[in-house]
């Protein structure tokens, strides 16, 4: 399990204040061709910024824009 050490978070880095559910090309940056949610030390995003994606992606798969499965 490598840990990429020296690593920005995107949404710090771009300046993304909310992360919006309607936005899928953004989420599925984030998200595995299995369509899991990327971990955090993979990604790079912080804490903070993880817990508002996971939820962003979750209610983007509840409104059907996101498939849950490929």
């Amino acid at each position: 399990m490598p840990k990429f050490k020296n690593r920005q978070c995107h949404f710090t880095k771009e300046g993304i204040k909310f992360i919006d559910y309607k936005n899928t090309d953004l989420l599925n940056k984030f998200i595995t061709k299995y369509r899991k949610i990327t971990p955090s030390y993979y990604s790079g995003t912080s804490l903070k910024s993880q817990k508002e994606l996971a939820s962003a992606i979750k209610r983007a798969r509840y409104m059907a824009l996101i498939p849950y499965t490929t």
